[in-house]
């Protein structure tokens, strides 16, 4: 049986992770709840769930692939098999589905944003008069098939070199790049005048928030999926880690990561959002519409709208390497297919299944909908049942404090068994029911 891959280095690994996390939705949602919702009083509850949820989510996704060694249908069909069931397989199938569902409509968007990269150089997207015309030709348009291809091409050319050489290496260059680029835009937003009018809206604190319900509950939905829980991109990333690898110590830090990347985000957007006296509840088009708007005025704004632009691919290919990875393992598990055979037929499938939304928006958004308020919700669930009840919570603590420097102690018990996974059910109930989390 040939070798399993493995991620070379604990860093290229929390990296990588860190990578599938920072995505598009963070890079809207999170500035704008953080102002809606009190500024810095938000950030309390937010931290709490985060480190709490988040990191005990991680750490049994990571603990789960890595005892499997192998992703979601693998390790699924692995606890099962142990207690004499033999469906497990099928059940892990799900995540993997629903994964390779958001895979269809994340390559599109990475294709818009590809096309933004390259109009960013000439400033193409100025030519109409109006930014919006020129997103309304690309977005529902037989035109944005061609950058459609191009993003799944780009994924393609990572995946198919594997963990170690293809993902792992990709991301020691995108994120210290993204962080950096993070940077040099948030000072150029925060100098612009009137920026202090943003800063306050995402710092100042607002006490009273945190007597509102629904701060907490917009916190809570936030922190459970800004580190990308699905019960299989993170499961798949675990079971390429060695024994030695620290997953406590690198879920933390890739929770940190995550929250520095959010923060610069809102340092980017709503300081320059405020300074120019647009919507900062703008959702998406905050990417597309607004974004492109102030930097038609601002100085220097022919040289930040390029940086602004790769930098939002570089955060997009990263989260797309990771979950054509995910289905890319499923494949190759399910079907024994190499892996170049695999990354090619996973690549053409979704391009072909793709396209009837790349051309058609009101079909986009409601596969959008679906896939994310309805199904993928339930993915982090089903991992945490299956790790933390049925393969059994003191079995999953000895596999997770394997190879950690400071192990988690017996109080994590409840904590997972209960805390993690009865919020998980929750946070299913109120998507299903009233389309937020």
């Amino acid at each position: 049986m040939k070798k399993r891959d493995k991620f070379s280095t604990t860093i290229g690994f929390i990296l990588s992770a860190a990578g599938a996390a920072i995505g598009l939705g963070n890079l809207w949602m999170f500035p704008w709840r953080l102002g809606q919702y009190g500024g810095a009083a938000f950030l309390l509850p937010y931290l709490f769930f985060v480190y709490i949820l988040g990191t005990t989510g991680l750490m049994g996704e990571f603990g789960l692939g890595r005892w499997g060694q192998k992703g979601a249908i693998g390790a699924y069909g692995k606890v099962l098999r142990e207690k004499g069931k033999h469906f497990g397989r099928f059940i892990g199938a799900y995540p993997v589905t629903v994964t390779w569902g958001i895979l269809l409509f994340y390559a599109i968007v990475t294709g818009w944003i590809l096309n933004y990269v390259i109009a960013s150089f000439s400033g193409a997207f100025y030519e109409s008069g109006e930014v919006g015309a020129y997103f309304g030709q690309l977005a529902g348009q037989p035109a944005s098939i061609i950058w459609q291809t191009l993003a799944l091409l780009s994924a393609l050319g990572i995946v198919i070199f594997g963990i170690a050489g293809g993902i792992e290496r990709a991301n020691k260059v995108i994120m210290p790049i993204l962080i950096g680029l993070f940077i040099l835009l948030v000072i150029r937003s925060v100098t612009l005048p009137g920026a202090m009018a943003g800063i306050e809206y995402i710092l100042v604190p607002d006490w009273s928030y945190l007597l509102q319900p629904i701060t907490w509950g917009m916190a809570l939905g936030q922190a459970f999926f800004t580190v990308s829980l699905s019960g299989a991109g993170m499961v798949v990333f675990g079971s390429y880690l060695k024994d030695s690898t620290d997953i406590p110590a690198s879920a933390l830090k890739m929770v940190t990561l995550d929250t520095a990347a959010a923060l610069l985000a809102a340092l980017i957007i709503m300081p320059a959002v405020f300074a120019y006296g647009l919507d900062p509840a703008a959702g998406p088009p905050l990417l597309f519409i607004t974004m492109p708007e102030i930097f038609r005025s601002m100085p220097l704004g022919e040289f930040f709208r390029v940086l602004f632009f790769i930098s939002i691919f570089l955060a997009a290919i990263s989260s797309l390497i990771s979950m054509m990875e995910v289905v890319v393992e499923g494949v190759m598990d399910q079907f024994k297919w190499a892996r170049a055979k695999s990354v090619t037929i996973v690549a053409l499938t979704s391009l072909v299944c793709g396209l009837p939304l790349a051309i058609d928006m009101s079909r986009f958004t409601a596969f959008v909908d679906l896939i994310t308020i309805y199904l993928a919700p339930a993915g982090a669930t089903l991992a945490a049942i299956f790790f933390f009840w049925i393969f059994g919570v003191d079995n999953a603590r000895k596999e997770i404090n394997r190879g950690a420097e400071k192990p988690v102690g017996s109080w994590w018990n409840p904590v997972a068994k209960y805390f993690f996974v009865g919020v998980a059910i929750l946070i299913v109930i109120l998507q299903i029911a009233y389309g937020v989390g």
